[in-house]
């Protein structure tokens, strides 16, 4: 039998930087109609700052997406909520996001969670269908983003069944 080979492993704080080179571009790409470059600009030590905080975060479990044993992505997961997911522009449709996700909601099962739960610009079609192909279903709250513009979020859930 095959055991497939994992492709997610624990972020530090060294991974950083590639994790920052694959997170500006997703964002630009996929959230323009959220975040106009002209008026938010990607914050990229802003956010940097944040990843080295969370990885910091014992009660964060951040994540490197791996792709041939380079850094193609990232993820983060707190108790019952997925923080943060996104692979490279050039992985999208290839199949390793959902590989990353399934990898994800695996780990999180086992770790006891039996309803998740995650965050989604309303303004991001792309990631809302990714979400919803993969079970995830609005749950009917809302919330604001937490950079500017704060733009409307909504929060989607699935039930983990155990493995």
């Amino acid at each position: 039998m095959l055991i497939p080979r994992s492709v997610l492993r624990e972020m530090t704080t060294d991974d950083v930087p590639a994790v920052m080179a694959v997170q500006e571009p997703t964002s630009i790409a996929g959230l323009s109609e959220v975040f106009p470059q002209d008026s938010y600009p990607f914050p990229r030590d802003v956010l940097a700052d944040r990843w080295r905080a969370e990885i910091a975060d014992p009660d964060i479990e951040c994540l490197v997406i791996l792709r041939r044993d380079e850094v193609a992505g990232f993820a983060a997961v707190q108790a019952d909520e997925v923080k943060h997911f996104g692979v490279a522009v050039d992985e999208w449709g290839s199949g390793l996001a959902t590989t990353a996700h399934d990898e994800l909601v695996g780990r999180m099962t086992d770790a006891g969670v039996r309803r998740a739960w995650l965050c989604v610009y309303a303004a991001n079609p792309r990631g809302r269908a990714f979400w919803a192909k993969l079970g995830w279903t609005d749950s009917g709250e809302r919330s604001a983003g937490p950079m500017p513009p704060h733009a409307e979020q909504l929060i989607l859930e699935r039930a983990l069944q155990p493995r």
